[in-house]
């Protein structure tokens, strides 16, 4: 029997749970079975086609617990797709004519690689599916098991994605800062741009959070820093319909009586809409190498601080973005748990030759189970019908309805 040999990788945007799976796999194998060889792949997929790898080595694994206390990933990360073959070339990390899939099956194998950890979201493992596609029908000995990362929470059939817990709360923890602001000058709209490209989930757990961070906290009667400053008043998500003329009317009403107002927004509220504006004005509009288009240049929080600024008569507005300081976060305690029980059924997995991505399978009333690769997709909705939203919305007060 051929000796096992693990690799990983992670990829994608970065998420509050890639250093720590990183070390939750090192740790879980050095305890289960130590005598496997395990090596990472610099930068996600760049690193499988350009063989930039490095070997776990006894001292790292002897050091691997503290990679829990990190942020960021220790292996680093790239947005690689290997079947777009054009974009691998245009990077130089193929040769023109090359299938990208078979020069990462070829390098896989000649590196003894017999099982594969991909750490990301749903890109990231359904690459991993073609992957594991590929091997399996070119006769490749290879278990690839992925983990899933995203903070937008959004990964179907997964209940809950590793970083997003982390994401929410530290996002709350940013604008709470943030919102000192609205006492800066008079007639201030402060706009809090949350993550989240197709689903609303980060935004919505993010005002949860930062609601829930500042209910019991105690002021100075009679002054400005009070419960209505460290308000939120208005949210904004892609699975939400919008009214620009309803809504700037209620906002001017609150701006008008507290001399403030605040707007929590998803990246992805209205996208659509702006970026058939700007293409309509005859703009280019940037896209990854997955078709996505590039988020980061479009400004969502930008468009809403135009739209509403005049509207509103504020005397002052601005764009204050959570998405990299949240992302970049070490995982709090709820994910480290979510973290831990995933990466001992990858590795359960992984020695019991089953590919597929560890998570809570919300078609088998959430069991944790290692979900098979063709099921997994990108963009689940967040279900605004979830009761904790509600509250949420209540609270903010403003009424809703889906798109």
């Amino acid at each position: 029997m051929a000796k096992q040999k693990v690799a990983m990788l992670t990829a994608g945007g970065l998420a509050p749970c890639l250093s720590s799976a990183v070390g939750g796999l090192i740790e879980r194998y050095t305890d289960v079975a130590p005598d496997l060889e395990i090596i990472a792949y610099k930068s996600g997929y760049q690193g499988v086609l350009l063989g930039d790898s490095v070997v776990i080595s006894k001292e790292m694994r002897e050091k691997a617990p503290l990679l829990h206390r990190f942020g960021g990933s220790p292996i680093g990360n790239s947005r690689v797709k290997l079947t777009n073959a054009a974009d691998c070339v245009k990077r130089g990390l193929v040769k023109e004519g090359e299938n990208p899939l078979r020069v990462a099956a070829e390098r896989l194998a000649n590196d003894g690689v017999t099982i594969l950890h991909t750490i990301g979201g749903d890109d990231t493992n359904t690459t991993a599916a073609d992957l594991a596609a590929y091997l399996a029908a070119n006769n490749y000995n290879l278990t690839v098991v992925g983990l899933p990362k995203t903070v937008d929470n959004d990964v179907v059939p997964i209940r809950q994605s590793l970083g997003a817990w982390t994401a929410a709360e530290v996002g709350a923890h940013f604008f709470d800062n943030v919102s000192n602001e609205q006492s800066a000058a008079p007639r201030t709209l402060v706009i809090h741009e949350v993550m989240g490209r197709h689903c609303g989930w980060l935004t919505a757990a993010t005002a949860r959070a930062y609601l829930s961070r500042t209910k019991n906290y105690e002021y100075v009667d009679g002054l400005m820093m009070n419960a209505g400053l460290k308000s939120i008043d208005a949210v904004y998500l892609p699975e939400m319909a919008f009214d620009l003329q309803a809504e700037a009317e209620r906002l001017k009403e609150i701006m008008d009586r507290t001399g403030h107002a605040t707007v929590f927004v998803s990246e992805g509220a209205c996208l659509d809409a702006i970026v058939a504006e700007r293409e309509a004005a005859g703009e280019t509009i940037k896209r990854d190498a997955f078709g996505h288009v590039k988020i980061d240049t479009i400004n969502v929080g930008g468009w809403f601080q135009k739209q509403f600024a005049n509207l509103l008569n504020a005397e002052r507005s601005l764009v204050q973005k959570s998405g990299y300081f949240a992302r970049s976060a070490a995982a709090n305690a709820d994910d480290l748990r979510l973290i831990q029980s995933m990466v001992d059924l990858a590795v359960e997995s992984a020695l019991n030759k089953v590919s597929g991505v560890t998570g809570h399978d919300e078609a088998q009333n959430g069991k944790l189970r290692t979900i098979e690769f063709p099921r997994i997709k990108g963009g689940k909705p967040f279900d605004l019908s979830t009761k904790w939203f509600a509250e949420v919305m209540e609270t903010v007060g403003q009424k809703y309805q889906e798109v």
